[in-house]
């Protein structure tokens, strides 16, 4: 009896430690291309999981942040207390992979699979000769998500094995759409 029992559990541990990967490999499979027109226009960060910490708490100090896509580039607009700042990048794009290159920073991007209409989960593979990164990010047209969206991106953030995401402040104010100035910056 003992060594069914054993086989039995045996059997179920197998087809557990099987299906988790699958579960992964689905979580963090990036969108087969990229539609242009899908990303047009504004988004706001509601969560993030960034593999380095400092930089993590630099994102976290913001009270909000923006991207907003126009066809080969972005604008990102962080807002801070009382004011805001800009930044602007060019975009290329091939296939499903999208490259920003910043100074020394090749940050290489891919939009993954999500159960949120309007939202993007962005991985970003950040690369300099001094600094390596894998950030995660959750944007959306709103600014709160469903419980279920939240659980599905520490799902994928865990699959990657970064840290548990943070969570904007959705009270705070974001930055207004017409940039005043606008800057380059990492």
């Amino acid at each position: 009896m003992f060594v069914v029992v054993c086989a039995i559990a045996l059997l179920c541990f197998v087809s557990v430690s099987h299906s988790a990967p699958l579960a992964c490999e689905e979580l963090v499979r990036p969108l087969d291309q990229l539609d242009p027109l899908n990303l047009e226009g504004r988004w706001a960060l509601v969560t993030g999981s960034l593999n380095d910490s400092a930089s993590a708490e630099a994102v976290k100090g913001r009270d909000s942040v923006t991207i907003e896509f126009n066809n080969s580039s972005y604008t990102q607009a962080n807002h801070f207390g009382d004011r805001c700042e800009y930044y602007s990048h060019n975009i290329s794009k091939g296939g499903n992979i999208f490259n920003i290159k910043v100074k020394t920073f090749n940050f290489t991007g891919s939009l993954l699979h999500t159960s949120c209409s309007d939202c993007l989960v962005l991985r970003l593979d950040v690369d300099s000769p001094n600094y390596k990164s894998l950030d995660l990010y959750l944007f959306s047209r709103r600014r709160e998500v469903t419980q279920k969206v939240m659980e599905d991106f520490r799902a994928q953030a865990e699959c990657l094995s970064i840290p548990p995401p943070f969570v904007m402040d959705p009270t705070k104010e974001l930055c207004p759409e017409e940039p005043g100035t606008e800057e380059e910056n990492p």
